[in-house]
């Protein structure tokens, strides 16, 4: 017996026949014996158009009133899976986010997790009720509804698995695990048995799609051992206990099962890559301190992620070029907050540029073996790959490139590093 939680994504709750599927998978965990909650998204592409209907109502939407209605989605997810296992003989409710409650604080639409009162949840699941609650949303201290932004059901997923004190928290996609790159451009791609917490959050954090950021994070913090699963297994398949996906570990995990023979320990474990990125370049910007806060300030005051950020050497007039990446998606925002701090500033003109990609390298390997940044560059050189911008982290070595050269990029380092499987096979 275990107390398990699961969490479904928009694909795998896409229309009546998926969420079937979906309850059939549950059904199975629960005839096991075991404590189930199911955190489920909206079905695909639903939160997208319930965005639409707001910014048609409102442009200039007020946040509360948005997040009444993007948490709707998940609303009728819950009521549906709820009804479906219902219907196949199972006992299971759904609870909203304030029923439980899941406590949240800071802003509407990108509310962070506080506390889940989970006293109410455990007397139900130990009563063998199979609970159904949606995810990507909470309640503020003033009883109003809150949402957790874009991905916010996996973190939702993790805070209740740590909340009741979960033995795994599963996270079901239309994906069958962490791979070493996307198999979609690498068919050599492998899947990964297991990476550590570390190299997961550096992986979400440059582009793979598979869980969201601040869920690795917290589970991380909380230290939920999760599993990534695919929903897209035949009625017939083996219980998720036996099926071979990726479990996200701690760094002590992760060294047992190396010692135990069932992992390999690589100095490199994948590669991620970003088109959502953005350079902007201000030049001419005086070469004196506080020069660069005057830029990155208003950026950080309007919740603008810069990453990587280049520097050059001051020319002789005491001027300087300053380089950085911002998303795609707030360049516009971040050219306008610079154009009007163009007089504070002090810079000559802004140039920006959309296409360009972010390649990145990660393992905990690369904490004690020397020479991983130096195969990225002779690797990225031999194929005439022009480097823009390097970043660094203790795990990580990330790259700007030529948009247009993303994919060869990829499949160059997956080969450098010997993460090419033998047969081709995941």
């Amino acid at each position: 017996m275990a107390r398990i939680v699961m969490k479904f994504g928009g694909t795998s709750m896409a229309g009546t026949e998926r969420i079937r599927r979906v309850a059939n998978i549950v059904r199975k965990q629960a005839a096991g014996g075991n404590e189930v909650a199911v955190v489920v998204s909206a079905m695909a592409g639903e939160t997208d158009r319930l965005v639409n209907f707001c910014r048609e109502a409102n442009p200039l939407y007020d946040p509360a009133e948005y997040d009444v209605v993007v948490a709707s989605g998940e609303q009728v997810t819950s009521g549906l899976l709820a009804l479906t296992l219902q219907a196949l003989g199972c006992p299971a409710r759904s609870w909203l986010g304030w029923q439980l409650p899941i406590h949240t604080i800071e802003a509407h639409a990108k509310a962070r997790i506080e506390d889940v009162d989970s006293d109410a949840l455990l007397a139900s699941m130990a009563a063998g009720e199979i609970a159904v609650i949606p995810g990507f949303q909470g309640v503020g201290h003033d009883g109003r509804v809150t949402t957790l932004g874009r991905g916010g059901s996996d973190t939702s997923a993790v805070a209740v698995a740590a909340a009741i004190g979960a033995d795994r928290c599963d996270i079901y996609t239309d994906v069958d695990g962490v791979y070493t790159t996307d198999p979609r451009i690498v068919a050599k791609a492998r899947k990964l048995k297991a990476v550590t917490y570390e190299e997961m959050l550096e992986l979400a954090s440059v582009g793979a799609k598979v869980l969201q950021t601040r869920s690795v994070g917290l589970a991380m913090k909380e230290g939920v051992r999760v599993q990534v699963l695919s929903s897209f297994i035949g009625d017939d398949a083996v219980p998720a206990d036996d099926l071979p996906g990726t479990m996200i570990v701690s760094e002590g995990e992760m060294n047992d099962l190396v010692e135990k023979g069932e992992m390999e320990r690589q100095h490199v474990t994948g590669i991620a890559h970003d088109k959502n990125e953005a350079k902007v370049i201000l030049t001419r910007v005086p070469d004196k301190p506080g020069a660069v806060a005057h830029i990155f300030e208003p950026l950080a005051q309007a919740s603008i992620n810069v990453d990587m950020i280049i520097q050059n050497v001051g020319r002789d007039k005491g001027e300087t070029d300053v380089t950085f990446t911002v998303p795609q998606a707030d360049l516009a925002r971040a050219e306008a907050l610079l154009e009007n701090r163009r007089q504070e500033i002090g810079f000559n003109r802004i140039i920006t540029d959309s296409r360009i990609a972010k390649i990145s390298v990660v393992g905990v390997g690369m904490k004690s073996h020397a020479g991983v940044a130096a195969t990225m560059f002779k690797s990225l050189a031999e194929r005439g790959i022009n480097i823009q911008a390097i970043s660094t982290s203790e795990i990580k070595v990330s790259v700007m490139i030529d948009e247009d050269e993303t994919e060869l990029a990829v499949r160059v380092l997956h080969t450098a590093y010997g993460l090419d499987s033998v047969d081709g096979a995941a």
